[in-house]
C-alpha cells in the first residue's frame, strides 16, 4: 500500500519534470517568441510575485467567492427540481420542457444578457454559476430518484409508510451516487461560469486577470492565473469525493455514474 501511495506521487513528478524540461528546450530550439510561449522561469516568477507575494490572492478570492455561492445555490435548485421532476408528472409537463430550452440555449451568449439584468457585481457572475452547473445535476438527481429499487419502495409501503418516508428514507439515498456524480460535474462547470461571467464584465478574478493578460500579451501571467483556477477545480472535486466517500458509503467515489456531461 505505501508502494503504491509512493509511486502515484513520483510518477507525476517525473512527467512534470520531463514536460517542463521539454518546453524549455523547444523554445531555445524553435526561438518562440516569449509572447507566444514564455520560457518556464518567467512563469515561475509570475507564480511568486501572484501567489508568493500575494498579488492575485484578491482576484482568487473573488473567483471563488463567486463560484463557491453560484455552485450551492444552483445544486440547491437543482435537487429540488430534479425530486419535483421525478415525483410529480404534473411538474414534468409544465415545467421540463421550458429547462430543457434553458439548457440548450448556449451559456456564454445568455451572460451579456444576465450583466444587463444584474449589473456588473457579483450577483450576475452568481447567477451564471448558478445556470451552467444546474442543469447537470437536475438530471442525475432525477434519474437517480426513478431508478430506486421497486423492492424497496413495496417493502416500506407494506410498513405503512408515507410518501414522505418512503422519499426520504429509500429513493433520496438511493439516489445518493447520482447526485454526487453530479456535484462533481457541477465543480468544474461552476468555475467556467465564473471565469465566463469575468470575461465579460469585471474588473476582479482570475477570468479577468487572463482576460487583460490576453489584452497585454503576457502569456507568463496568464500560465500563473490558470494555475489557480487549476487548484481551485482540483480542490473542489476532491472535496466532493470526499464528502462522496462519507456520505454514500456503501460505494465508491469511481463507481458512481456520471448521467450528464457538458
Amino acid at each position: 500500500m505505501l508502494r503504491r501511495n509512493w509511486a502515484n506521487v513520483v510518477y507525476p513528478i517525473i512527467s512534470f519534470v520531463v514536460l517542463v524540461i521539454v518546453w524549455s528546450l523547444s523554445i531555445k530550439l524553435f526561438q518562440v517568441p516569449n509572447y507566444i510561449l514564455p520560457e518556464p522561469s518567467a512563469v515561475l516568477r509570475q507564480l511568486h510575485k501572484g501567489y508568493v507575494q500575494g498579488d492575485y490572492w484578491p482576484h482568487v478570492v473573488f473567483t471563488l467567492k463567486n463560484t463557491a455561492i453560484g455552485y450551492f445555490f444552483g445544486c440547491s435548485i437543482a435537487i429540488v427540481f430534479g425530486a419535483l421532476l421525478a415525483e410529480s408528472r404534473n411538474f414534468d409537463r409544465f415545467v421540463y420542457p421550458f429547462i430543457i430550452a434553458l439548457q440548450s440555449m448556449p451559456k456564454v451568449a445568455l451572460a451579456p444578457l444576465i450583466i444587463v439584468w444584474f449589473g456588473f457585481g457579483m450577483l450576475s457572475k452568481v447567477v451564471m454559476v448558478a445556470l451552467i452547473c444546474f442543469f447537470p445535476l437536475f438530471i442525475n438527481t432525477s434519474v437517480g430518484i426513478k431508478q430506486t429499487p421497486t423492492q424497496l419502495i413495496d417493502m416500506m409501503r407494506v410498513f405503512k409508510a408515507s410518501r414522505l418516508e418512503i422519499f426520504f428514507r429509500v429513493k433520496l439515498k438511493s439516489a445518493m451516487g447520482h447526485i454526487f456524480a453530479g456535484l462533481q460535474i457541477g465543480v468544474v462547470l461552476s468555475l467556467i461560469g465564473a471565469v465566463v461571467a469575468e470575461f465579460v464584465a469585471s474588473t476582479r478574478g482570475l477570468g479577468y486577470l487572463v482576460s487583460t493578460s490576453q489584452a497585454n500579451f503576457d502569456v507568463a501571467t496568464m500560465f500563473a492565473a490558470l494555475v489557480g483556477l487549476i487548484a481551485i477545480g482540483i480542490t473542489g472535486t476532491q472535496l466532493v469525493r470526499f464528502f462522496h466517500s462519507r456520505v454514500v458509503f456503501w460505494e465508491t467515489s469511481g463507481s458512481s455514474e456520471t448521467i450528464v456531461s457538458e
